[in-house]
């Protein structure tokens, strides 16, 4: 038996009445066309349920609509939620995504998931970059093909979208010295992650501000175990009445490291948190914390990438996104 072959762009053109070239010009976004024409054409594409030739597509606009992303092949929330939120932007856009994920997170691996991904005909691509690198391969890199990098590099010629970390992890510890802590303590994130230097330096700022001298830090590795393992070492402190945690999982190891001291949260002491995963107000208690916009960082990075493959003009916009702070009941007043 012979396949019955899906409609074909001639079929279009006749139920559109129009020729198959006015239907190409429409599917390419060819802007010498009449609305009215325009809106026949989709009528007719939508009736018909035509699915357009990609590749004759991209042999036609000389683009592939496809966006390559370069994510960190890692499971924590921050990364995991940039590249669902990029992929989610890309696709509302119209395009289709290849992810690439390189074999470390030095720049020079990097550079190569970069280029094997410009091999495969993506029309930009957007490098989740969370780690430090100096930035400048990369940023000659962006002087080929469209490029944005997300958390990536404050130095190199090069788009750039972010979090405000700093302003994030200022108001957290603020938060906590305006709640009448004497200091707050901080669990950082591992080194080398631009999100944990960076809430460092808020935390340092927002004691700055008060004039109070920051305590020394704690370390830990983005997970609720090393959160547990500092959250222990902090309980034996009776000095330590409020913790701002890097991320909402070392938070979570926090307060259990704490429960199991027999310290109470937050009579005893405040935790507060960096993220906000969607469990955290499901914590025991719920946890106050820092809300970064994801679904933001996706929009604005598709929309830098798609403005340089439209006008092939390279773009150095630097776009910083506002952080917010939820407040929960895991922080309270210190105790008298």
């Amino acid at each position: 038996m012979t396949p019955t072959r899906g409609p074909a762009m001639t079929d279009v053109a006749r139920l559109a009445g129009v020729s198959h070239q006015t239907v190409s010009r429409v599917i390419n976004g060819h802007p010498n066309v009449t609305e009215a024409t325009r809106t026949r054409v989709h009528q007719a594409i939508s009736e018909l349920g035509y699915r357009p030739n990609t590749a004759a597509r991209a042999l036609v606009t000389g683009r592939s609509s496809t966006i390559g992303i370069v994510g960190t092949g890692d499971a924590f929330y921050g990364p995991v939620s940039t590249l669902y939120s990029v992929e989610s932007a890309a696709r509302q856009a119209g395009y289709s995504v290849v992810v690439g994920v390189p074999t470390s997170f030095d720049e020079s691996a990097i550079i190569t998931c970069v280029r094997r991904l410009q091999k495969q005909g993506v029309d930009g691509v957007i490098v989740i970059a969370p780690l430090r690198t100096d930035g400048g391969d990369i940023a000659d890199l962006a002087g080929e093909l469209p490029l944005v990098a997300v958390e990536g590099s404050p130095a190199g010629d090069l788009a750039v979208v972010s979090v405000d970390q700093i302003a994030g992890a200022r108001a957290a510890t603020t938060h906590l010295l305006g709640l009448g802590h004497s200091a707050v303590w901080h669990v950082a994130g591992p080194l080398g992650w631009y999100e944990a230097a960076d809430r460092v330096t808020g935390w340092r700022l927002a004691h700055e501000d008060a004039g109070i001298e920051p305590p020394p830090t704690l370390s830990g590795d983005w997970t609720a175990k090393s959160g547990f393992e500092a959250g222990s070492e902090l309980a034996e402190n009776d000095d330590v009445t409020a913790v701002f945690a890097g991320n909402d999982a070392m938070a979570l190891g926090i307060l259990r490291a704490l429960e199991v001291q027999g310290k109470r949260v937050p009579q005893d002491v405040s935790v507060i948190g960096f993220d906000d995963v969607p469990d955290a107000e499901f914590f025991s208690p719920p946890l106050t914390t820092i809300r970064q916009e994801f679904s933001e960082v996706g929009v604005r990075s598709v929309e830098i990438l798609l403005d340089q493959i439209d006008t092939g003009n390279r773009s150095t916009r630097r776009s910083s996104i506002e952080p917010s702070l939820v407040i929960r009941a895991s922080t309270g007043a210190a105790r008298a």
